[in-house]
């Protein structure tokens, strides 16, 4: 099991931060038709009621925005991975279909607007995470984004370096077809009302979808 801390610049400049880890023993699929038919309906939802400017009044994603700020980067050049994906498919564009743990994920993350690291868990080294700020010129290869500048971002660190932050986690950790084991991360720089909740529905997508066992919840950050 994992133990994660929260750094104390990340205590001092994100007081409210709360966070939610969800673990579970999964099979992963390249596609998931029930999975698909609920981000459906969550789209013509979302593009029948919301905007982007109703986007950035979610608690969840302002809370975010203004960690960044507190942290030293611009929101608004590095999106929070929750607002970017809303942000999608308000512009009439689909979400990116990668496998069904990472669709997974993503479609958490619209439902809460908490930005969420999916892990493959075997490709953690060690096991004890942080969350603190990346450092100037600190090496993070973001997935699909190519080196990723996470000076000044919130970051979750491994023994080896950075794995994940609001705006993309890490190629070395990144989930695929054949992760058996998911470390899931739901980053609450609201506080801790609707952690619960977003872990619950993570659980509850998993055992759905991905036919997940062993299934363990945990909150930390107090």
């Amino acid at each position: 099991m994992f133990s994660i801390t929260v750094s104390e610049e990340i205590k001092e400049r994100c007081p409210q931060y709360r966070g939610a880890a969800v673990y579970a023993t999964v099979t992963n699929t390249p596609l998931s038709e029930g999975l698909w038919r609920e981000i459906a309906e969550f789209t013509a939802q979302l593009r029948a009621t919301e905007d982007t400017e109703s986007i950035k009044q979610q608690t969840a994603i302002v809370a975010t925005r203004e960690a960044y700020r507190a942290c030293g980067k611009d929101p608004s050049r590095y999106r929070p991975s929750a607002e970017a994906l809303r942000r999608r498919l308000l512009r009439g564009l689909e979400l990116y279909q990668i496998d069904t743990l990472v669709d997974l994920i993503n479609l958490v993350s619209l439902r809460t607007g908490y930005s969420i690291g999916g892990f493959d868990a075997d490709k953690i080294v060690g096991h004890d995470l942080c969350l603190g700020i990346g450092r100037h010129e600190e090496p993070f290869e973001g997935i699909g984004r190519g080196v990723l500048n996470i000076e000044f971002m919130p970051v979750i660190r491994d023994a080896e370096g950075g794995i994940g932050t609001p705006t993309s986690d890490n190629e070395r950790t990144k989930m695929s077809v054949d992760t058996t084991h998911i470390l899931a991360i739901i980053n609450g720089y609201s506080g801790s009302e609707g952690l619960q909740e977003a872990a619950d529905m993570t659980v509850d997508l998993l055992q759905r979808y991905a036919s997940a066992t062993d299934c363990k919840v945990w909150m930390f950050g107090e």
